[in-house]
């Protein structure tokens, strides 16, 4: 690490979701246009050792980075908005740090030392926080939770004790607050802001920048009270105000000074202003859409859109590619197992069965697919989505009726089933059905070969590419002989040709499943290229319709 590396710790207080996650990858993307290096990492306070187990109802969508780490769905916007990957050394939980420290203690690095939240729990934080660095200029790492949760003291203290050790210099605190208004008095209110930043002094946190969610503009007479009372320069009392796309986020904390308040607090002149063209042309196609087009996503969990975060991101990042408003027709797929498909989708010029676990909801997604490749509509299937593509075909168009998967019925015929041994960068990776589920799926980065004068390929414009994975279960390649006389081709394999990755349908307008997770990868200024022809398929479509 360079003596020469500053850190930025973003907390929140008043009330959960208020945009922790947004305002650091905000802040790492204007950094970034004022020349700098910059890393990010998320501290988690809850006690699971990852997102992995937990149900996207709880927590939203599990974000896979490269090298297989199942994280929270705030890495998604690190990545989208910075273009640095994230690692695994970039995500942690209270679960994971509570797991060394047994380890540890049971192992006898301690030396029989009575083991405490202080200093063996905070030694750990802080071990991970200064950890994995090389030249970076910042590193920003968001505490989840709020501000007097229980669970998140030890990361305060922590993070506390990381300022004292490298001094103010190097470190500064920015604190997410909100002021709620209130209509009935015309006014907005400081106090809830003013007891969240004292509630953070108890802890020995000193906020050096509020970042203040509001509904509506800041009068400066507020701000100059909230800068008296929580002991802030006035000039780092900054508003974050609603905006109508997250992409106009950067461009709006830019305006706000929030780059030039943290360049200042650690001494660096800001001569010039960042160069924001890339956010502000991606603005610029987002407000003036050259048309629209409607997306049917048909899946599980549609009831929280947070699980399918990076997914409505990535159609919307195709849609800004094609200079098209992408509009998603979220639709329960239980729905489709007692209703019409042309009830629910005729409307639509474009089908999507994303990833997904469990029983609940897999006829439906059965039911969708056959309509997009009976009706010629242009079809994305991902992870799950692919599995039940293959698994549609097998039983409508080859005739096996009791084609499944054993993932959900152990006596069908096995067209999906479990992976127990694959290959990964020159070791063997072992799995068994009774096993632990977190961390024991084909997680992460795997290359895949597509197939020459395919529709892949085509997107792709290469045959070897390298997408990333979350699942247990594989279509079995004993079937690829049938599903090619059913039309179906596996277009996309493992480099020794055991792993399908991607089918598709030759007689068909665009009809592509992919055993990866191709949302992870997409950023609003370097679209996935999946993506960006299946919303140029539906705006194909559309114009037919």
């Amino acid at each position: 690490m360079s003596d020469k590396t500053k850190f930025v710790f973003i907390t929140g207080g008043v009330v959960s979701s208020l945009g922790k996650g947004l305002a650091s990858a905000s802040l790492s993307s204007i950094l970034q246009a004022r020349g700098f290096k910059v890393r990010m990492r998320k501290l988690d306070p809850y006690l699971n050792v990852d997102p992995g187990t937990m149900s996207p109802y709880q927590h939203g969508e599990v974000y896979v980075t490269d090298d297989g780490a199942e994280t929270d769905l705030d890495l998604g916007h690190y990545e989208r908005f910075s273009g640095v990957p994230c690692h695994k050394t970039d995500s942690i939980t209270s679960g994971k740090i509570y797991q060394r420290v047994i380890d540890k203690e049971r192992h006898g690095d301690y030396l029989g030392a009575t083991i405490q939240v202080v200093p063996h729990v905070t030694n750990e934080i802080k071990d991970f926080i200064l950890s994995d660095i090389t030249d970076e200029d910042f590193i920003l790492c968001e505490i989840g939770g709020t501000i007097g949760d229980i669970e998140g003291q030890p990361f305060l203290e922590a993070i506390r004790q990381v300022a004292y050790d490298l001094g103010r210099e190097r470190s500064m605190f920015i604190h997410v607050t909100l002021l709620p208004y209130i209509p009935t008095a015309g006014e907005l209110k400081t106090k809830p802001t003013q007891h969240s930043v004292k509630k953070l002094q108890e802890y020995g946190i000193q906020p050096d920048m509020l970042l203040c969610r509001s509904q509506i503009e800041i009068p400066q007479n507020e701000k100059r009270k909230i800068a008296l009372f929580c002991n802030i320069r006035e000039e780092n009392v900054i508003a974050a105000l609603d905006v109508k796309s997250i992409y106009q986020v950067p461009i709006a904390y830019s305006h706000e000074g929030m780059d030039t308040q943290v360049c200042k607090h650690f001494g660096i002149e800001c001569k010039t202003a960042p160069d924001l063209s890339k956010w502000e042309k991606i603005m610029e196609t987002i407000t003036h859409p050259e048309g629209e087009v409607r997306v049917a996503v048909v899946g599980k969990y549609t009831q929280l859109l947070e699980a399918y975060k990076s997914l409505n991101e990535a159609l919307t990042h195709g849609g800004i590619a094609n200079k098209y408003k992408v509009k998603i027709k979220w639709i329960d797929s239980e729905r489709l197992e007692h209703e019409k498909p042309e009830d629910l989708l005729s409307d639509v010029s474009a089908i999507l069965v994303p990833g997904g676990f469990g029983q609940r909801g897999t006829n439906g997604k059965i039911v969708a697919i056959k309509y997009a490749r009976e009706h010629k509509v242009p079809f994305l299937g991902i992870c799950y989505g692919m599995q039940m593509a293959v698994i549609e075909t097998m039983q409508n168009v080859v005739g096996i009726k009791n084609a499944y998967t054993t993932e959900l019925r152990p006596d069908c015929e096995p067209v999906v089933g479990l992976m127990t041994e694959w290959e990964k960068e020159g070791g063997k990776e072992k799995r068994s059905k009774d096993g632990d589920l977190g961390g024991t799926m084909r997680l992460g980065a795997y290359p895949c070969v597509i197939s020459p004068n395919s529709l892949a390929s085509k997107v792709y414009g290469t045959l070897n590419i390298s997408e990333r994975h979350r699942h247990r279960y594989e279509v079995n390649m004993k079937y690829e002989d049938m599903l090619k006389k059913a039309g179906m081709l596996i277009v996309g394999k493992s480099p020794d040709g055991k792993l399908p990755e991607i089918v598709e349908i030759p007689d068909h307008p665009w009809f592509i499943g992919v055993q990866f997770h191709p949302e992870l990868k997409s950023k609003p200024f370097d679209p996935h290229p999946l993506f960006v022809s299946f919303i140029e398929a539906a705006i194909s479509k559309s114009r037919l319709i």
